[in-house]
């Protein structure tokens, strides 16, 4: 059976998350109904990461395996006709290797999260990003940020609900910038824990307006304690923006 790799673009504000779940929309929930009655048989769709309720991605990737050797711009068009109306676009689909796994062959995931740093609600921006109306230091926010890269135990910054074996991972990139009205932290590494770029956004922030220091948001790791994280940033502001292979 030939496998497609998918490059999917959603919004994440009217589903429970990626993965299907016992009740609510998912993004993988309709993704596969509409493969299914393009293809009309039942297929399997996995993806490089599952996304919450909320959150939003511009380059998720995610493998099918269909039983036609179908054009790849056709399966494309063909699958994005069938998730009207739902915010979820396939941007690209090709051909690929049937080693390729969209989950277990990723080298490196990539996430934005954007805070818009204003007194006046949103209104453009609602449910896309998370506004904090006092003003946030970014450079000290970036400054603080270091302390996490590398290899640590970041069970203080990790969901209760976590199901992965090990707390430990290797973050590769961690960088606080303004642009304007808007600041944005940018992360990347392999693989994540449940919540663990909201908790670390939601600990940056205390940094950014004077609340913690960079020795704070570092005993805060130290503790490998969820009760040392600052409040977890809420989903609309975070984004999935791609996926390395």
């Amino acid at each position: 059976m030939p496998r497609y790799k998918l490059t999917i673009e959603y919004d994440g504000t009217p589903f429970v998350g990626w993965q299907v779940q016992g009740a609510g929309v998912s993004v993988q929930g309709v993704l596969t109904d509409a493969v299914v009655r393009f293809c009309g048989h039942a297929v399997k769709i996995a993806g490089a990461g599952r996304t919450d309720a909320g959150v939003h991605a511009l380059a998720q990737v995610a493998h099918v395996d269909l039983a036609k050797d179908w054009r790849a711009d056709r399966v494309r068009d063909a699958v994005n006709a069938h998730l009207r109306p739902h915010p979820v676009a396939v941007l690209s689909a090709e051909k690929i290797a049937d080693s390729f796994d969209a989950r277990f062959s990723a080298k490196k995931r990539h996430y934005l999260y954007r805070i818009v740093n204003r007194r006046a609600d949103l209104a453009l921006e609602r449910a896309r990003a998370w506004r904090v109306p006092r003003r946030l230091d970014a450079e000290a926010m970036h400054a603080a940020a270091q302390r996490l890269i590398g290899k640590h135990d970041f069970t203080t910054f990790r969901s209760t609900e976590c199901q992965a074996k090990s707390p430990v991972k290797t973050l590769d990139q961690l960088d606080v910038t303004r642009e304007g009205d808007e600041v944005q932290v940018r992360t990347a590494a392999r693989s994540f824990l449940h919540n663990q770029v909201r908790s670390i956004v939601g600990s940056l922030v205390p940094v950014g307006d004077g609340k913690w220091s960079a020795d704070d948001l570092s005993r805060a790791l130290a503790a490998r304690d969820r009760a040392a994280c600052g409040p977890v940033a809420p989903p609309e502001g975070l984004y999935l923006m791609r996926v390395d292979y």
